[in-house]
């Protein structure tokens, strides 16, 4: 039986897009062992593409290039070309901060700071040189409205973030990500610790911030990238324990007549 596609954005065509990222020719190492294989992908502006695929695929490490995260681990290498907004990330010319600022991550598992909501919104725009406190307390204000959480926090913001529930703190990471203006949001499987209700909230939010904001998501969840996204990319490990994109395209085409029997199988659970 395959997934439901419930078309979000029937308006939406890649084709009419700019294209906020791409990447050509793309290897990943680590050490000797290559984690991901000539993956060339171009991701559109204002979209949400959705990175599915079995469990060791290399979805994550895929979506940490674009801030450049893998770099924190030792030994990891990248063969090939990846742009942000036209722009080489790996240019040396790249101020590696200035990427990750226009390049936000949410992860998999909330990670509020232990401190209070306003200083978690607020720590961002401080590090980046922003002190007036009128500025800072809008920045968080507007941060926690985009997040869809200042009605349930406006009156406790001087109270600690780890005192928030499991879907609000990871609203408060979006808001933190959203305090510093970013260009992309790149989400980790945002809701695999989540209750269905928290899921949804997140999910809308999701469809409220794409209208402004680039978001790529790797989700283990078939029904939520049916849901929320407007292109998928669905890929696999290959024979040589590499992850490699199988097919990619628009979310209603990869859900409801794929190219790749692959893809056809993985999404209906044949395997994966």
């Amino acid at each position: 039986m395959k997934v439901q596609y419930l078309p979000r954005n029937e308006s939406f065509n890649a084709l009419e897009c700019k294209v906020k990222l791409r990447s050509a020719g793309l290897h990943l190492y680590y050490g000797s062992f290559r984690a991901l294989k000539n993956i060339s992908l171009e991701i559109p502006e204002c979209a949400i593409t959705a990175l599915i695929g079995p469990s060791g695929c290399g979805k994550s490490s895929f979506l940490r290039i674009f801030n450049r995260m893998n770099d924190l681990i030792p030994d990891a290498r990248v063969e090939g070309r990846v742009e942000v907004a036209g722009i080489s990330i790996f240019d040396k010319t790249v101020d590696v901060v200035e990427l990750r600022k226009k390049v936000g991550m949410v992860f998999q598992k909330p990670n509020p700071f232990p401190m209070s909501i306003f200083d978690n919104i607020a720590f961002g725009p401080r590090r980046h040189g922003k002190n007036d406190k009128n500025e800072i307390s809008d920045i968080v204000e507007k941060s926690l409205r985009q997040s869809a959480l200042w009605d349930e926090v406006s009156d406790k913001l001087n109270q600690s973030a780890l005192a928030l529930s499991g879907g609000q703190q990871q609203r408060l990471c979006i808001a933190r990500v959203l305090a510093v203006e970013p260009e992309v949001i790149l989400m980790d499987e945002p809701c695999s610790a989540l209750d269905p209700i928290a899921t949804l909230k997140i999910e809308d939010l999701m469809r409220q911030l794409v209208k402004d904001y680039t978001i790529v998501i790797v989700t283990h969840n078939m029904q939520q990238a049916a849901r929320v996204s407007d292109m998928t990319a669905f890929m696999m490990i290959e024979e040589d324990r590499a992850g490699t994109l199988i097919e990619y395209g628009a979310t209603s085409d990869i859900f409801t007549n794929p190219k790749d029997k692959r893809t056809e199988d993985y999404i209906t659970g044949r395997f994966g």
